[in-house]
């Protein structure tokens, strides 16, 4: 089968929504089929068109920005060169491009589906009062010709204002999650590296993103710290010249330097120290503030890895906890909730855990893959 995916950003940019396709292309890519993934050069150093992993990445180069969106002159050239060749098309949103994607498929009698990522919440400012009604009308046309929508999680879909339209052809399909199982030697190695002893390790795993709550955790270790004064803050993920967050980071810059050593930038992790680093924390969490954040892959990943998890009550976020039962959820934005909740889960650890076959059963990208397979098969034979 020849799939094409089609998204704004691809790797090596680093969020959820494209590291679950790069996952999703690699199986589809192992299990036989041919992949092509149809983005954009969002930085003039990637090459225009490369193979990855066995899936063929083509970039559209960007004219300018608009907010986190980009305008790209050629990416409709480059779309209708590419459907001829191939049986299906794989929308992921949000995305400026939506429903002209969606447009062409039915224009070139190929099937089409979407994969809803999540809310589209743009900060405040002109332009983006502009660009927010335009992204809704998008998504709508898109979700409209599409023959199935497909989303995380039907607690998100309920709740969406965008998914809760389609709810007649949706698909809830996991998400794709691995993660390497760490050794003894990588979490020794790992421990040496950023000087952690003894000490409670409260571990977060994101961008440095206005929707990620980050300032909540903040506040929530100047709580714990009245109890535990040597309790300290990893966080692993791009936290510098983070695109379109940079008044957020300046912002939140004072806290930082206030607490010194007790918070602590590891940058992007990936691989046996991605694994390593969520194995070294008693809890991590995710405190995210809107449905901008729809489920959360480092929830699953951290409890891949043995850490139990807290995070903000928001629909599909709150999935993975009440699932597999492995932490706590609490309520959106409480700073001293949060704190209750890390020292209560990090207190008794053993009453979390669940076994990592137990969390791989109900979510892993073979999983996904296998389900996305089908749904792909399911069209193509209508």
């Amino acid at each position: 089968m020849r799939i094409l995916q089609a998204l704004t950003y691809y790797r090596p940019h680093i969020s959820g929504l494209t590291i679950y396709v790069e996952r999703l292309s690699r199986a589809l890519a192992a299990m036989g089929h041919q992949v092509t993934v149809l983005t954009s050069q969002y930085d003039r150093c990637l090459p225009l068109r490369e193979q990855r992993d066995g899936v063929v990445v083509v970039r559209a180069p960007v004219l300018t920005r608009i907010s986190k969106g980009v305008i790209m002159p050629t990416f409709g050239v480059l779309l209708r060169r590419l459907l001829p060749t191939h049986d299906v098309l794989h929308i992921h949103l949000p995305q400026f491009d939506g429903a002209g994607l969606a447009l062409n498929a039915r224009l070139y009698h190929k099937p089409a589906i979407l994969t809803y990522h999540c809310d589209v919440q743009l900060p405040a400012g002109l332009i983006n009062r502009v660009a927010q009604p335009v992204i809704g009308a998008a998504n709508y046309l898109a979700g409209r010709w599409v023959q199935r929508v497909v989303a995380y999680t039907e607690d998100y879909a309920r709740h969406s204002p965008f998914l809760s339209r389609y709810l007649h052809k949706l698909e809830v399909i996991p998400p794709p999650v691995e993660i390497a199982q760490p050794s003894a030697e990588d979490i020794a190695t790992f421990r040496r590296k950023w000087g952690i002893g003894d000490e409670l390790v409260i571990g977060m795993a994101a961008r440095l993103a206005t929707e990620k709550g980050v300032e909540v955790l903040v506040h929530a270790l100047e709580i714990i710290h009245r109890h535990t004064p040597t309790a300290r803050v990893l966080f692993a993920g791009p936290y510098q010249h983070v695109l379109g967050e940079e008044a957020y980071a300046a912002r939140l810059q004072p806290y930082f330097t206030a607490l010194g050593s007790r918070w602590t930038f590891t940058g992007p992790l990936e691989g046996r120290e991605l694994a390593a680093f969520f194995a070294v924390c008693a809890v991590t969490v995710l405190p995210s503030l809107n449905s901008t954040e729809s489920f959360g892959l480092v929830q699953v990943e951290s409890m891949l890895c043995g850490t139990p998890v807290v995070c903000s009550d928001l629909p599909g976020v709150r999935v993975p906890v009440h699932q597999t039962g492995m932490g706590k959820v609490v309520p959106v934005g409480d700073s001293l909730a949060l704190a209750e909740a890390i020292q209560e889960v990090a207190s008794n650890r053993a009453h979390f855990i669940r076994p990592r076959e137990q969390i791989a059963a109900q979510f892993s990208t073979t999983r996904s893959a296998d389900a996305y397979n089908s749904l792909y098969k399911r069209l193509l034979r209508k």
